[in-house]
Order: C-alpha cells, then sequence, then structure tokens
C-alpha cells in the first residue's frame, strides 16, 4: 500500500520547489523590465536634459515591485527549507533527554527532567527557571537562524560555556625576520596583543501554544519551538549586530568609533566618504564603490560582502560602469544572493537610510571583522497559567556580539569628510 503520508510531504516539497521557481521566473522577468525602463529614463535625461516624470515613477515602480518579488523569494525558500510540523511517519526515535523534554512541553510533566537532572547534571535546572532543550533542538533554532539573520550568515560564530568570551589578538602580528643559517638570532620585539571581551546577554521569545496543539501527537513540538521563535530571535539579532550599543545586547559594528580611512587606527571602522553631502556624486559614483572595495586589503577581498538596507539597494542597482554594464546583478539561482561589483550582498534592514553623514553601506570580510558569541543553550520555561487558556514558553538564550578585526570592514560614508 502507497505511503499516503509520504506521498503528502512529497507533493507538499514538490509544491514548494514550483512556488520558488515561479517566483524567481517572476523575479528575472521584472528584473528585465526595470532595466528596460530605467535605459528609457536615461536616453530621456540625454535628450532633455531631464528625466521625464512619468518615466521615472515607472522605473521607481518597478524597483519597488523587485524589492517585494526578491522579498517573497527569500520567503519561499526559506520555506521550502522547513520540515513539516508533522512527522510524515518517519520520526526518528528520540534521545533520553528529547523524549523527557517532549513529555515536559506537551503536559508539563517534571518526572523525567528531574531524573536526568539527578543522573547527569545536565538536562537544566527545576522547572521555575526553566529546562535546556535537547542539543537537537538547539542545533536547529542555530541553523535556522544562520538561514535569516543576516550578519550571523556571514560572521564568525563561536559556542562558549561562560558568560564573557576573553580574546586576545595580536594587532600587528609577531615579529620575523631574516637571517644567515648561522648567524645569531637576536630577539625579536614582542607583538602587540590586545584583549577583546564579547560578554553575553539574554534574548528571549514567548510563543503561545493551544491545549490542542500540543496534545496532537503528530505535531513535532521540537520544530514548532524552533519555528516560532526563529524571527523574533532574528530580528532582535539582526539590528544588535549592526547598531547595538553593547548594553544588555550585542555591539553593533556601526556604534564604534569611525575615522576616514586615512587616519584609521586599530579600535576605529574606517569609512571612505562620498563628497557629497547625504548622496554618492551625480558624476561616476561607481568609482566611489570601487575606492570603498580597494580600501579593503586584498587578504579581506576573497570573502567580502556588500551589507545595505533594501531602500540603499535600490538606489545602487540603477548605477552602470564606464561600459555601461549594471553594476548589481540579480542571484542566479533562488536562495542564493545579488551580486554588486562581483561580490555578494546582504540585506541588513537595520543598516541607515542614506542621509548627511550616514553609513548606508559597509562591505568587508565579516567572518574575519565580527564575532558572534553563542553560550551554550537554550532554556523553555512553560507558563500555562499567565494567558489560560494559551500555554507559554518563555524561550531564552545567551547571545554576544561585537568586532574582532577592525581592518576587515570599510564604510561609506554619505559626507563630504
Amino acid at each position: 500500500m502507497t505511503d499516503m503520508k509520504g506521498l503528502h510531504g512529497l507533493e507538499t516539497k514538490s509544491a514548494r520547489d514550483a512556488d520558488v521557481a515561479d517566483a524567481f521566473g517572476e523575479f528575472m522577468t521584472t528584473f528585465e523590465a526595470f532595466k528596460a525602463s530605467n535605459e528609457e529614463k536615461l536616453a530621456d535625461i540625454n535628450r532633455r536634459l531631464g528625466a521625464d516624470v512619468v518615466t521615472t515613477d515607472k522605473v521607481e515602480r518597478i524597483s519597488t515591485a523587485l524589492d517585494e518579488q526578491k522579498r517573497r523569494l527569500d520567503d519561499l525558500a526559506l520555506k521550502r527549507l522547513r520540515p513539516p510540523l508533522g512527522d510524515g511517519g518517519r520520526r526518528a526515535a528520540p534521545s533520553e533527554h528529547k523524549a523527557a523534554f517532549d513529555a515536559y512541553l506537551r503536559r508539563g510533566d517534571e518526572r523525567a527532567m528531574r531524573a536526568l537532572d539527578v543522573k547527569a547534571m545536565s538536562a537544566g535546572s527545576g522547572a521555575d527557571g526553566g529546562y535546556l532543550v535537547p542539543e537537537e533542538i538547539e542545533a536547529e533554532i542555530g541553523r535556522r537562524l544562520s538561514q535569516i539573520s543576516p550578519i550571523r550568515g556571514i560572521a564568525s560564530v563561536r559556542q562558549v560555556s561562560s558568560a564573557v568570551l576573553k580574546k586576545p589578538f595580536s594587532i600587528g602580528g609577531p615579529a620575523v625576520g631574516w637571517v644567515a643559517e648561522t648567524a645569531a638570532r637576536t630577539q625579536t620585539n614582542s607583538p602587540t596583543l590586545d584583549e577583546l571581551q564579547f560578554p553575553t546577554a539574554e534574548l528571549y521569545a514567548m510563543p503561545a501554544a493551544t491545549p490542542t496543539l500540543l496534545e496532537d501527537a503528530v505535531i513535532d513540538l521540537d520544530q514548532w519551538i524552533a519555528a516560532e521563535i526563529e524571527i523574533a530571535f532574528a530580528e532582535q539579532e539582526g539590528a544588535a549586530f549592526v547598531i547595538g550599543n553593547g548594553t544588555n545586547k550585542p555591539k553593533g559594528f556601526l556604534a564604534y568609533d569611525t575615522v576616514a580611512e586615512a587616519s584609521w587606527t586599530w579600535g576605529d571602522i574606517g569609512y571612505i566618504a562620498t563628497g557629497v553631502a547625504g548622496a554618492l556624486p551625480a558624476s561616476n559614483p561607481s568609482d566611489k564603490l570601487i575606492d570603498l572595495v580597494y580600501a579593503l586589503k586584498a587578504g579581506y577581498r576573497q570573502n567580502a560582502n556588500w551589507v545595505m538596507n533594501r531602500k540603499t539597494q535600490a538606489a545602487i542597482r540603477k548605477l552602470k560602469d564606464a561600459d555601461g554594464n549594471y553594476l548589481w546583478q540579480p542571484p542566479a539561482t533562488p536562495g542564493s544572493r545579488a551580486m554588486l561589483m562581483g561580490f555578494p550582498l546582504v540585506e541588513a534592514e537595520d543598516m541607515p537610510d542614506a542621509g548627511t553623514d550616514t553609513t548606508p553601506i559597509a562591505f568587508g570580510d565579516f567572518s574575519r571583522g565580527y564575532l558572534v558569541v553563542d553560550r551554550t543553550g537554550v532554556r523553555v520555561l512553560r507558563d500555562p497559567y499567565s494567558a489560560k487558556p494559551y500555554v507559554l514558553f518563555y524561550t531564552t538564550k545567551r547571545v554576544g556580539g561585537g568586532v574582532q578585526d577592525f581592518d576587515a570592514i570599510k564604510l561609506m560614508k554619505y559626507g563630504t569628510t
């Protein structure tokens, strides 16, 4: 007999793939329409020394539609990666901790979790402080966050068991020199070290479930918990990694002091000024982007990414190089990133909009430049009392972050100096 649950799962996956393919096709069609309309606008400027209002409005409308279709494409690509809530009859045998945790989520039965506390001292504290989720769920939460949290997706991520990560960093590297085979070796200078500290702060979410959901044995509560908190955690993380002030949250890379690249010193983030208040230059704006690319040392450029929000990307999308080619290129496949001048572009909505003396564009090797610190363990406290008849799941994790290599990230400042 055909396994109808399995067949349904296959049909669902096929439908998701079809939706992604259709959305990607619409996105590429809209991009071609955008290029055609923008070419018409540029031709009007050349003929009349000014753009036609109707054509300009058309370009902006298509550009907005392009952003909406890209957002829909990203959402569909993410949904395609999510496993179904039902187990489809193929659930793997749960670990002892996972089975005990499932009983705690569904019925509030703490006996098995307490037994694990006594047996291994590894399941967490009592119900007043919640219980640590099993490793399977913690790994699933981390995987989802890396997919939808823009900076986490390109930064280095390190797990720690303490509240603060202290990392020594050699600013200038060790002293070296050439010497003959039998010549005496003189003592080299000591390297200059800096100790960077990355404290972790508590991040929480509180999804709610109905008793019916908890009583349904087919529903995989592991996946449900991960799906419910992924957006809440990702939005808070995304803002903190960009603009967080470091007080009870990670310190964002835009919260550090910035200086002109010519005056850059360790501890600051270097920037290239556009020379125009609140905008790129009207003449050859792509030259400033090239300057930003080459402000980064060659060793960092190999793994560099652009970071900006959608509004800035919409403006950059209209730029061309000296040969008339668009600097911005659409994703090659569904789920991949757009490219700008040959480097991937990451959308981070918490990046500032273009304005006088703002820094709406970042470029750098974030895997070397920014460090995300996850304290091991995600804790869940079951609360069936505060919002009857709903059951609340107070979920917390501790996260820190900050710049670890100040030479790996550069900014574009929309200003004159």
